[in-house]
Parts: C-alpha cells; structure tokens; sequence
C-alpha cells in the first residue's frame, strides 16, 4: 500500500444521520463473518462488489465512528511515522513522546536525524499503558471498597 494514512475530518450532520443510517443496514448483512457482496449503483451502471470479512468490520467501525461525529484516521499497520504523527495517536505532545523514546519505552530508528516509530510499537505501548491504568483504577476501587468509602460491589 503506498498510501501512509488517510485522514477524514469529523463528518458533517448530514454526514453522520447518512453513516448512521448505512451502518444500521450494512449491520443487519455483516455479522456473518463471511464476505459481504453489495451491489453499487450509479450513472446507470449497476455493478455487484465483493468486500472480504474484514473490510466489512472496519467498514462497520468507520460509519460508527462518523455516525458519533468523529473524524477517522486510517493507518497501515506495518507504516512507519513521524514524531508527529506517533503523538498524535497517543495523543500526547511531541516533546514527551521523544521523552519516550529516548528512554526507550516505544522501540524507534533513526533515518538521519529523524526518529521514525512502527504502527506495531506505538498501538502496543498504548495498549500497555491502558491495562497498566486499568490495573490502577481496579486498585483504586478496591481499596475504596474496603475502606467502606462508599463504593460496594456491583
């Protein structure tokens, strides 16, 4: 794939009742976990369109994405990305994700004096992060438990 990312920006009302309305229907064909045949209609030319299982699940998530008014940025796993746009997805600021990587908490290169970051490392530090506060909330819900703080089990 030579294309790096593409960006669509948060859709607009129209955009996002028209997403919502095509992902109520496409939901109704997609659960099969099988391929999904459309058939694609304009100018006059009707033409039937295979999408393989995959395709259809991040179709799916894309149109539920944009029926919540929210932009979508799709990135190829094996890419490789600047400083700017790794921070981007961790949404964290340029300077603490050198930080980062100088301390070697997300595996990095240098082309030149440029860092780039694989997709692979930047999504497994997120997901890492996210189970080590996960752990920290259960912890603090815990202790808040049995500290009688109000909170009982659910």
């Amino acid at each position: 794939m030579t294309l790096l990312a593409h960006r669509q920006p948060p859709p607009s009302a129209q955009d996002a009742a028209l997403a919502r309305a095509s992902g109520q229907l496409l939901s109704h064909f997609a659960r099969g976990h099988r391929p999904l045949t459309l058939r694609v209609r304009d100018a006059g030319q009707d033409q039937p369109l295979e999408l393989p299982t995959g395709a259809a699940a991040l179709l799916m998530d894309i149109l539920e994405a944009m029926a919540a008014g929210r932009g979508v940025t799709l990135i190829p796993e094996n890419a490789e990305l600047t400083t700017v746009q790794a921070a981007e997805i961790l949404n964290v600021s340029r300077p603490f994700l050198i930080k980062l990587l100088e301390e070697n908490a997300i595996p990095h290169r240098k082309v030149g004096k440029h860092r780039r970051i694989r997709m692979e490392d930047v999504m497994a530090y997120k997901a890492r992060i996210d189970r080590e506060r996960e752990a920290v909330l259960d912890q603090l819900v815990t202790d808040a438990q049995a500290q009688d703080m109000g909170y009982g089990p659910a």
